[in-house]
């Protein structure tokens, strides 16, 4: 069987924690900060679990996980 690739621009949006959930970064942490509050930018920080409804995608895009 030939190898399967890993889609890069999911491998670098996604991790995979040591028991298997997949996690994500929120999305505008980058763009138009200065005015957000202090609090609102802390917020960003956080790696939030990936719905399971999208889970079965994911996994298709990284077939071998992450390392």
């Amino acid at each position: 069987m030939p190898k399967l690739k890993t889609h890069k621009g999911a491998r670098s949006r996604f991790c995979i924690t040591g028991t298997g959930k997949i996690m994500r970064v929120k999305g505008g942490k980058s763009h138009l900060r200065r005015k957000k509050t202090a609090r609102t930018k802390r917020l960003y920080d956080d790696m939030i679990p990936v719905q399971p409804a999208d889970r079965t995608k994911i996994k298709r895009l990284l077939p071998y996980g992450l390392k």
